[in-house]
């Protein structure tokens, strides 16, 4: 229950801010598109990545890791099951959608610049932090995982 908990509270804070309030306060004046075209689609990227984080989130790091997506309060297991299989880092992949979403919805250019930040730093924390901490947690099994799942582009079985 533990993980779940601090999972929300990660979630509503960290998440929360990257992809709900930050990109919200970036719209500016912006009013939100009524063109059904490209609503539809900016609804689908927001759902489809809100559904992504909740996955990789709860399902995942809380339920199959026994920890959360916090840096300070990390997985106990290599969670390697789920969207895990296909890509290294779905999670942040889920959040990159949302946010994009929301370029599209209010036709931000903003949004879409803070999104390129957003990419950037969290290439930088993977690459520097994350799998770093990762290889020296996980060890040879991390190693393995690396070799075989890609780091952002899913592999897709045929």
């Amino acid at each position: 229950m533990k993980p779940f908990l601090n999972t929300l509270l990660f979630t509503i804070f960290v998440p929360g801010t990257v992809a709900g309030y930050l990109p919200w306060r970036l719209h500016g004046q912006n009013p939100a598109t009524s063109n059904l075209a490209p609503r539809t689609i900016a609804i689908l990227l927001i759902a489809i990545g809100t559904a992504i984080y909740l996955h990789t989130a709860f399902w995942g790091f809380a339920m199959r890791g026994r920890g959360t997506p916090a840096p300070i309060a990390p997985t106990k297991k290599l969670v390697v099951e789920g969207l895990h299989r296909y890509v290294r880092n779905p999670m942040y992949i889920g959040v990159a959608t949302i946010v994009l979403g929301q370029a599209v919805l209010f036709h931000s250019w903003h949004i879409i610049e803070y999104l390129a930040c957003v990419l950037v730093s969290v290439n930088f924390f993977v690459l520097f932090y994350e799998e770093p901490t990762l290889a020296q947690q996980f060890g040879p099994e991390y190693a393995e995982y690396r070799r075989t799942v890609p780091r952002w582009i899913p592999k897709i079985p045929l």
